[in-house]
């Protein structure tokens, strides 16, 4: 077939209708004006179509990534869970108060002597003042038992006695629990955006860093509310006495008792948030959610608290004991002993007790441990749906 010439390309149709161009016959023919815009529309259409049966295969699919997640600000997390301190402590605080006076009663506690408080949240050394009765821990009561503890208490004390104690323990756990929850929210949010939302590692991670700077924080804290308490000292004292304690010893003087803390608390809040995660997904799947609600944020917790607080058990016996040797040894003016080593004071209590002794108090640990995870992840949780509610709406209008 002779090609058209140059100078005047001739368009005619062929018999199908098709125009034909010039060039070689394989490139001659193009549909018309009116089928190219037919099959324009046509894949727009389609193309229209697809995408909505896609959604909604998601909205249908629990494993797909579901609509858009409202953010909660930071200022909001603090809130959250510093509700979810307060509502805690105000829980679990009662049973250890009945224990101590219990533990009073058995074995009256003499001036100097010192124990662990704990509110649910945090363990703090008390020491003992000589105030004969009048403080909360030695009142008499005659106690049969804890619920004859609870009933007499009541009774002859007020519902408040209850809560002794209550508010200088807060000063320290209310903080602490911010901190620890909003970072590791912050964290999780964060890892998440650059690892994927299915990374599997990110709650470990985001517990172990969430937990050492809350901690890292607080213990400094600690021991100075502990110093307050041993004795009333004005603010030019309790200066003095921080300033002469790192000039003799050094800054790291002021963390002393944190190795321990975070060889207990670190591993804790690695396993409870895996394992928090996990329960809760399994939870919502189980059940056809793609939000979990509050029952399944409180199982999830209580049980990945009560697992978590088995396992790390033999480093709370240890803790307790080096906590409690540190405030003797600094209330009698002895030097510290270079066996009050961690790895040394396991080794002690394993050749005394044998292994067992690692566990000791395993049913009180966990009898506190399991509500107070429960009560202050639901609570927090709760308390961060209410604002994603609040913040939907804000966005709505």
């Amino acid at each position: 077939m002779q090609l058209a010439s140059p100078a005047g390309p001739a368009r005619h149709r062929g018999p199908s209708g098709f125009l034909r161009l010039p060039g070689p016959p394989a490139l001659q023919l193009l549909p018309p004006p009116d089928f190219q815009i037919l099959m324009l529309q046509t894949i727009k259409y389609w193309n229209i179509e697809l995408r909505k049966r896609l959604k909604s295969v998601k909205d249908m699919d629990p494993e797909s990534e579901g609509p858009p997640v409202i953010t909660v600000t930071p200022l909001q997390q603090m809130f959250a869970s510093c509700t979810g301190a307060i509502l805690t402590s105000l829980m679990v605080t009662p049973f250890d108060v009945v224990k101590i006076r219990l533990q009073a009663q058995n074995n009256p506690f003499p001036k100097g002597k010192c124990f662990l408080y704990s509110n649910g949240l945090m363990d703090h050394l008390c020491v003992c003042e000589e105030e004969g009765n009048k403080a909360w821990y030695k009142k008499p009561g005659r106690f049969q038992g804890t619920l004859d503890a609870f009933l007499k208490i009541i009774r002859n004390e007020g519902i408040k006695s209850l809560w002794s104690g209550l508010p200088p323990t807060l000063v320290m756990a209310v903080p602490a629990t911010v901190i620890y929850f909003t970072c590791y929210d912050q964290l999780t949010a964060l890892l998440r955006s650059k690892l994927g939302e299915n990374e599997s590692r990110i709650p470990i991670v985001a517990g172990i860093v969430a937990r050492l700077g809350a901690v890292t924080v607080i213990s400094p804290l600690e021991l100075i509310r502990t110093k307050m308490q041993s004795k009333k000292f004005s603010y030019e004292e309790l200066h003095r006495f921080v300033s002469k304690k790192v000039s003799e010893d050094g800054w790291i003087s002021l963390w002393r008792g944190w190795a321990p803390t975070i060889l207990r608390d670190v591993p804790f809040s690695a396993m409870y948030w895996y394992n928090y995660e996990v329960l809760k997904k399994w939870l919502c799947a189980r059940s056809g959610l793609y939000e979990p609600t509050f029952m399944i944020n409180f199982t999830s917790g209580a049980l990945s608290g009560s697992f978590a607080a088995l396992i790390t058990l033999p480093f709370d016996v240890v803790k307790t004991q080096k906590q409690t040797q540190l405030w003797i040894y600094e209330s009698q003016k002895i030097s510290v002993p270079l066996q009050m080593s961690t790895w040394t004071i396991m080794k002690n209590i394993v050749a005394k007790n044998g292994f067992s002794g690692l566990f000791t108090g395993l049913i009180p640990r966990l009898i506190k441990i399991a509500p107070a995870c429960a009560v202050m992840i639901s609570t927090y949780e709760f308390g961060k749906s209410f604002f994603q509610k609040q913040n939907a709406q804000r966005q709505q209008y």
